[in-house]
């Protein structure tokens, strides 16, 4: 099969969240399986264009003129990259901003510059592709657009958060030469808008989602994000599969970011690896005290809120009344990093750490016994699975992909490998955490539970299988 990805960010590229590690992962898998696999992205200022070869220049209709694009590849372990360049990204020093808090005024013209750009990339090639897989709101357009160019291609799209649509003024579609259609919006009367990612759930021919429990959850009128009834409609159409994650990355054998390394078979490394993260993280050094990580864009979406914002902080209730240490690693709301810099101050057995780093990151998902995700929805989640691998025990709510990938002890005492909790609130919180740590003093069962977790496997081989079955029926099987 030829598969072209659409997407705004991938790995080694560009990246500013899951989505990109999933694109180069999953793109990276199918190629594997003998799928010839491109996967075209903006080339943003940022990136480094050294091995980067032109392959064509299109020309991109838009209203009453046409812009110039220039598609420049490269090959990254047998994946052609097809980067997308043009003044407005290549002009620029971000994805969707200058910041995660100020958008570019002209996301829509931007990305739907790179829909436009994959539609007539397919038109112009020899390379005829089967597939069109969009990622997420910015490439959600060129499931309309594919329709109508009339496109022999089938096409998929795939939601990493519905939370994040892609809003914008009827008047940049208008501007992009596109006349709308009640299917790109959303809203009623004089307040419609341009929705992307409904434009893409209404025009793929198939949809997929990150877990099979958040396919059910987007369906609901508390996690539809006001798109449930589109959802419910089209459910025949949409189906969960469960990420994968890179396990060249993440090994705890060999891992590049230390030296203290282990495996199911020899767990002495990890013992070694939480004194010396004691150490780093200026934390009293003792092998026997329960170290919690926390690993998390800092929001009320990752359960900051009910971690922080209760009279008597759960965070604060933990550290003052247990026996146990916290590295917590991650930047996000000012007024949530303000109170976690409070509680840290003030004891010394929680280390807060506003800091973006994949090596400390490495070596807290290593060095720890347990690891909280408090979230209050998780399409999928990565982190709960590299905690397991590297045998940490995920303390998590039980929603999206921490619902799928993670086995409950207080349900499943031989084959657990973390704790799942049913309601959010600061509450259960400490009870859940309180419940991990007594579990932490029996020794024979924790160990027992490390162990399943350390056997965990999410590779993409099986993910990457279900993708192929999804394109191989929309193509009739002929594929």
């Amino acid at each position: 099969m030829n598969i072209l990805m659409l997407t705004s960010e991938t790995v080694p590229f560009s990246k500013s969240g899951g989505l990109a590690d999933v694109v180069g992962a999953l793109s990276s898998s199918l190629n594997k399986l003998d799928n010839s696999v491109k996967v075209m992205m903006p080339l943003y200022g940022f990136i480094d264009r050294k091995g980067f070869k032109k392959e064509r220049t299109l020309s991109i209709p838009v209203l009453s003129k046409e812009e110039s694009v220039t598609i420049l590849v490269k090959k990254v372990q047998k994946v052609e990259y097809l980067a997308v360049e043009h003044p407005l990204f290549s002009e620029r020093q971000g994805i969707y901003g200058d910041t995660s808090f100020t958008p570019y005024s002209d996301n829509a013209y931007r990305f739907l510059l790179l829909c436009k750009a994959a539609i007539e990339y397919i038109k112009a090639s020899d390379w005829k592709a089967d597939i069109l897989h969009a990622h997420d709101w910015t490439a959600g357009p060129a499931m309309y657009l594919a329709k109508a160019a009339k496109l022999k291609v089938k096409t998929v799209f795939t939601i990493h958060n519905l939370a994040y649509q892609g809003d914008f003024s009827r008047f940049d579609l208008l501007s992009s030469g596109i006349t709308p259609t009640e299917k790109m919006l959303s809203g009623g009367g004089l307040e419609k808008r341009f929705n992307m990612l409904k434009t893409g759930l209404e025009y793929a021919d198939h949809i997929t989602t990150v877990s099979p429990t958040y396919a059910k959850e987007i369906q609901s009128n508390e996690q539809g994000c006001g798109l449930d009834y589109l959802l419910k409609a089209r459910s025949s159409s949409l189906s969960g599969i469960l990420n994968g994650i890179d396990k060249t990355e993440w090994n705890p054998a060999k891992d590049k970011f230390f030296s203290e390394h282990f495996s199911v078979k020899k767990q002495s490394g990890k013992s070694e690896l939480k004194l010396k993260a004691q150490a780093m993280f200026n934390l009293k050094q003792d092998a026997n005290i329960p170290l919690i990580g926390m690993i998390s864009r800092i929001a009320e979406q990752k359960g900051f809120h009910e971690l922080l914002d209760d009279d008597v902080p759960a965070l604060e209730q933990i550290a003052r009344e247990k026996k146990c240490q916290f590295i917590i690693i991650g930047t996000g709301d000012k007024r949530y990093e303000e109170k976690l810099k409070d509680i840290g101050a003030r004891y010394d057995n929680v280390s807060v750490n506003i800091v973006f780093s994949q090596e400390l990151s490495h070596i807290v998902e290593g060095a720890c016994d347990f690891f909280l995700m408090p979230s209050r929805y998780e399409p999928c989640g990565l982190n709960q699975m590299y905690s397991l691998v590297y045998g940490t025990l995920p303390i998590a709510h039980r929603t999206g992909g921490l619902a799928d990938s993670i086995i409950n002890v207080n349900e499943d005492i031989i084959n657990g490998n973390g704790f799942l909790f049913d309601e959010l609130s600061p509450n259960l919180i400490y009870k859940i955490v309180n419940q991990a740590l007594s579990f932490y003093n029996d020794k024979e069962h924790f160990n027992i539970a490390r162990t399943n977790a350390l056997k965990s496997d999410f590779s993409w081989d099986d993910s990457a299988e279900e993708y192929i079955k999804i394109y191989g029926k929309l193509l009739g099987g002929a594929k």
